[in-house]
């Protein structure tokens, strides 16, 4: 546990800040760090690891608080340090200026250490084992997803002895209360059913199905329950850990974060969100419709209560004005039914279940999907790239899916992320490009979740980073 230390104030211009410092044991699987994996640590250069970790861990010393914006979360705490402490039994860790929020009686809370000690544990892997090595050929798909997979084993999240049981559930940070609620209820209803959850670990709907499994397993007596937080650097400030999240995993991108939720996880549930969630419904899609992958059971789910009908009906128009028909037979949307929802989740893990039985493939890790370069790839969203992305209809619809999960991938970085936001200040709105039968929509679309404060926390002055040229 960390050394007791007082709390300190300091002005900011949004209002006063409390901090404290304190001196952390590890906690959880890594208490021993190479000299050389010390030196890169504290590394301040560009190819060190310091910015990177350091901003993870202050993204995780923030859980709880309402700011999502990655850039004002580095100028409030700007005093915030973290450093390592090499001692003949292991390591500590000490911080400096911290979010006071974190600790109680000046003592960190302990699932928020458990967090910390997990960004250093996969900064440090993925930085020696995954991109500093010759071990994988992240050029290949092949390489790509042998990485991923290596990576949520170091995290200790696949778990052979299980069957399938693990949802994934996506859905945005920005969500009103009544749509909270019900992935609370949704979330229950599958914990009843002795469902795990996954997530990208942060608030909102990310939060509530979690909140609700833990009730539903209470009353099943299930006392194993996985709430599986999954996450990137780039998005983890407006997405910081919740607290129920029990086993967390950062990956290196968003690319291989998707990847791994859909590798990971043997269904899918959708609420609503805004241009975040729009890029995870993209990337599915862009999956599902590879020829590849016509017969792999795969079950996703669209829900949330009856005053999100209309939000669901504009992503499911837009979806057939973009990507067709086929497209759309590759979801059920069900509205204001949360046990409609969990009993037809259960009904397609059966599914994968038995094809996977039937066709030898592992129940932790789906190794059967065929995800294209054009989706695993990881997206840099320059202005040149926003501006020249293939967004037209001559094309694979599994590609387009890929180049419009790539639009809005660029959106999210513009609107949350500290390199995105600090992008835009200095060289304006990103332009997006297409034809107008491709273009119009995604205007459409944007346009409504602006107006329903999609796009940021409800009460957040929401400014564009985005053009849409037609």
């Amino acid at each position: 546990m960390p050394e007791h230390h007082p709390y300190k104030t300091f002005n900011h211009q949004n209002g006063k800040v409390e901090t404290i410092d304190a001196t952390l044991t590890p906690v959880g699987q890594l208490s021993v760090l190479s000299k050389a994996e010390v030196a890169t640590l504290l590394d301040s250069s560009q190819s060190g690891l310091y910015k990177l970790f350091r901003n993870c861990a202050l993204a995780v010393l923030n859980t709880g608080n309402d700011l999502d914006d990655g850039k004002e979360l580095l100028e409030r705490y700007n005093t915030f340090d973290i450093s390592i402490v090499q001692q003949e039994r292991g390591i500590k860790l000490a911080v400096k200026g911290a979010p006071a929020n974190a600790f109680v009686d000046g003592k960190m809370i302990k699932g928020i250490s458990e967090h910390l000690f997990t960004v250093l544990r996969d900064v440090i892997n993925n930085h020696h084992e995954i991109n500093g090595s010759n071990k994988f050929n992240l050029q290949t798909t092949e390489g790509i997803t042998d990485a991923v997979f290596h990576m949520l084993r170091n995290a200790n999240l696949l778990q052979p002895g299980l069957d399938p049981n693990l949802v994934v559930c996506w859905g945005g940070h920005s969500i009103s209360r009544g749509e909270y609620d019900y992935t609370k209820e949704v979330g229950y209803q599958l914990g009843l059913r002795g469902l795990d959850i996954c997530t990208g670990c942060g608030p909102g709907a990310m939060k509530g199905p979690m909140k609700g499994a833990t009730i539903g397993h209470a009353k099943q007596r299930v006392n194993s329950g996985r709430y599986i937080g999954i996450t990137e650097p780039g998005i983890i400030a407006a997405e910081a850990p919740n607290p129920i999240v029990n086993q967390l995993t950062i990956m290196p991108d968003i690319e291989k974060r998707l990847e791994a939720f859909v590798r990971l996880g043997h269904g899918i549930i959708v609420f609503p969100g805004g241009a975040g969630t729009t890029e995870e419904i993209l990337y599915i899609l862009g999956i599902l419709l590879h020829p590849d992958n016509k017969n792999i059971p795969f079950p996703l789910v669209f829900t949330g209560p009856a005053s999100s009908a209309e939000y669901f009906a504009r992503v499911d128009k837009f979806i057939g004005d973009t990507l067709g028909a086929e497209a759309q037979s590759h979801y059920s949307i069900i509205v204001d039914d949360p046990d409609k929802v969990a009993r037809e989740m259960m009904t397609g893990i059966k599914q994968v279940r038995e094809f996977r039985k039937q066709s030898d493939d592992a129940y932790y890790y789906n190794w059967q999907l065929k995800i294209s370069p054009d989706l695993q790839q990881p997206f840099i969203p320059t202005h040149d790239n926003m501006r020249n992305l293939e967004l037209h209809k001559n094309q694979p619809s599994y590609l387009l899916a890929a180049n419009l999960r790539r639009a809005f991938s660029g959106i999210v970085a513009g609107n949350v992320k500290e390199e995105g936001i600090r992008t835009i200040e200095e060289f304006g709105h990103f332009e997006i490009h297409g034809d107008s039968e491709i273009m119009h929509p995604v205007d459409e679309l944007l346009t409504s979740f602006a107006q329903q404060n999609r796009m940021k926390l409800p009460g957040r002055e929401y400014k564009p980073c985005y053009k849409v040229i037609k």
